[in-house]
C-alpha cells in the first residue's frame, strides 16, 4: 500500500540556495519541455515523447551550464510532468497546460529517487545537496519511492515522499443500513448526515473577504516590480495558504471521524464545474470545496476497508440509505 509523509526541512543558507536553484532548473526544463511538444505538435500533428526530450537534456545543458548543478534525475521528471500535462488535456478535455511561473507562491521539484532518510539524526540527504535537518515526527517503514521537495509563499522548504510499505489494502468490510450514513453537502451547512446531525460550515474564505480585499488593494497600488509589491503579494499569498490549511485541517478531521464511525458512507455525484456557473454561488461552492472532501473521504475509506458508495446526483442521500444498501 502507497502512503504519502510529509516532513520540514530547515536547510542552512548555502541548502536553501541549493534547493532554490532545483526549483528554477526544474521550472525551466518543464517550461522548455512543454515548449518543445507544443512545437512539434504543431508542425507534425504528433506529440514528441518524454524519452525523447530526456535525450535532448544533454544539449540543453550545454547551452546553459548551470543546469549541471542540479539533480539530473529531477530535470527528468519535469518532463515526465509535462508529457503528463499534455496527455491529460487530449484524454480528459482538462485546460491547455500552462507554463509554470516564478510567481507561483508554492514551487517545487521531483526527486525520483537516490535520497536517504536518517531518523536516527534527524535529516534527509538529497542529491548533490549536503542532509538537510528535518523534522521527522512520523516514523515509516517500507520503500521510498518518489520525492517532491516544496517551497511555502512563507519561505518554509517541506518534502513530501511516497512510501510503499508492503501491506495489502484491508478487505472491505460488510455493511448494513445501520452501518451506513449518508451525507448531503451544502452551503449553509457544509454536511447533514442521515443521522439528523447538522455539520456547520466554517466558511473560512468568506470570513476572510475584508482581510483579503484589503491586502489585494495594497498589491494593486505598489508599482510593479518593487520590492514592497513583492512583499504585499507574499502577505496575501501567506493568507491565502492560512485558508487553505485551516480548510485541509477541517476536512481532514470530518472526514476521519465519518471513516471511523461507519462501514460505509453514502453521497451523492456532484458536478461542481457546472455548479460554479451559478456566479452568485461561486464562491460558497469554491469555499466549501467539496470535491477536495471527497477525495479525502474515499483515500482514508480505502486505507480502513470502509465503503464509499456515489449515488445520482438528484437523490437526496441522507433520506436514501436503505434504496442501494444490501440486506
Amino acid at each position: 500500500m502507497m502512503q504519502a509523509f510529509k516532513f520540514r526541512l530547515y536547510p542552512t543558507t548555502t541548502q536553501a540556495i541549493q534547493l532554490n536553484q532545483h526549483i528554477g532548473s526544474c521550472r525551466f526544463v518543464y517550461n522548455w519541455a512543454l515548449d518543445q511538444k507544443i512545437k512539434t505538435y504543431e508542425q507534425t500533428g504528433e506529440s514528441i515523447s518524454r524519452f525523447d526530450l530526456n535525450k535532448l537534456i544533454p544539449t540543453l545543458k550545454a547551452s546553459n551550464e548551470w543546469l549541471g548543478e542540479v539533480n539530473s534525475q529531477s530535470l527528468q521528471g519535469m518532463t515526465k510532468q509535462a508529457e503528463s500535462s499534455f496527455t491529460r488535456f487530449f484524454r480528459e478535455k482538462t485546460g491547455f497546460p500552462k507554463f509554470k511561473s516564478k510567481k507561483n507562491p508554492i514551487q517545487s521539484f521531483p526527486v525520483p529517487q537516490h535520497y536517504t532518510v536518517n531518523f536516527e539524526n534527524n535529516t534527509i540527504k538529497l542529491p548533490k545537496i549536503e542532509p538537510i535537518k528535518a523534522v521527522l515526527h512520523r516514523k515509516f517503514e517500507g520503500e521510498p519511492k518518489t520525492a517532491t521537495v516544496s517551497r511555502t509563499c512563507k519561505g518554509h522548504y517541506y518534502i513530501s515522499i511516497l512510501v510503499e510499505d508492503g501491506k495489502e489494502l484491508p478487505v472491505k468490510e460488510a455493511f448494513t443500513e445501520s452501518t451506513t450514513v449518508g451525507i448531503d453537502v451544502g452551503i449553509k451547512d457544509f454536511a447533514v448526515l442521515s443521522t439528523g446531525e447538522k455539520v456547520e460550515n466554517p466558511k473560512y474564505l468568506k470570513n476572510s473577504l475584508k482581510r483579503l480585499k484589503v491586502l489585494q488593494k495594497r498589491v494593486s497600488r505598489k508599482q510593479k516590480g518593487s520590492k514592497n509589491r513583492a512583499k504585499a503579494k507574499r502577505r496575501l499569498a501567506v493568507l491565502h495558504d492560512k485558508i487553505t490549511n485551516q480548510r485541509n485541517d477541517f476536512q481532514n478531521k470530518l472526514s476521519f471521524r465519518l471513516v471511523s464511525e461507519n462501514q460505509a458512507v453514502a453521497l451523492e455525484t456532484l458536478n461542481v464545474k457546472g455548479m460554479v456557473k451559478n456566479h452568485h454561488l461561486a464562491q460558497a461552492i469554491s469555499d466549501s470545496a467539496w470535491s477536495s472532501f471527497v477525495t479525502k473521504l474515499e483515500y482514508k475509506a480505502q486505507w480502513f476497508g470502509k465503503t464509499v458508495l456515489r449515488i445520482g446526483q438528484f437523490e437526496p442521500s441522507s433520506k436514501l440509505c436503505s434504496v442501494w444498501i444490501p440486506q
